[in-house]
């Protein structure tokens, strides 16, 4: 299962635009709400409704986590134990964690980032410790994605659906939507 974590203060496009393509593209995406609700608030005032709030997350074994950025939207899922729970078995996994604009730092902060290439919103670049900054929009090293902001949240989106289903997925799913 892929998990896309919401935070009041989320940035709105971050979150949804990669949501969307990744169910076109076949990927089960279960979102989950930060902070006691089912119900956040997106950075420009866009009320969204999660799948699920944080306190029944219990996924022992996620295929990806996705982090949207947004402030305070970032900030508030760098405080989350569930959030940081995700990251860590997800990582032990070998899953994909995923973040972009200012999320990147939540990965930076917890050593995720250590001797990998990585991307984010500019003047955030200080947080992505032990990282290589990359000048790229959209970046993968392993297991780790990373993007600059919301300008390539589709890049993002589509980088994430070729990671989870392959190239020709991601392919066929840009030319539907004529991405290209």
């Amino acid at each position: 299962m892929v998990y896309l974590f919401l935070a009041n203060g989320f940035e709105e496009i971050e979150a949804l635009l990669p949501l969307d393509l990744l169910r076109r593209g076949g990927v089960e995406v279960t979102t989950v709400a930060v902070g006691g609700s089912d119900f956040v608030v997106g950075s420009h005032g866009i009320p969204v409704g999660a799948d699920l709030p944080e306190t029944l997350f219990r996924d022992s074994a996620p295929e990806a986590v996705i982090l949207p950025g947004g402030m305070p939207g970032a900030k508030n899922l760098d405080a989350s134990r569930t959030v940081d729970a995700a990251l860590r078995v997800t990582a032990a996994n070998g899953g994909l964690l995923c973040a972009i604009c200012a999320a990147p730092f939540v990965l930076g902060k917890r050593g995720y980032l250590s001797g990998k290439e990585a991307i984010c919103f500019p003047g955030f670049e200080g947080e992505l410790t032990g990282a290589r900054i990359s000048q790229k929009r959209v970046v993968r090293d392993g297991n780790i994605i990373t993007a600059a902001g919301m300008g390539v949240a589709m890049e993002f989106g589509l980088e994430i659906l070729c990671a989870l289903r392959g190239k020709e997925t991601a392919e066929k799913i840009r030319k539907s939507i004529l991405a290209d």
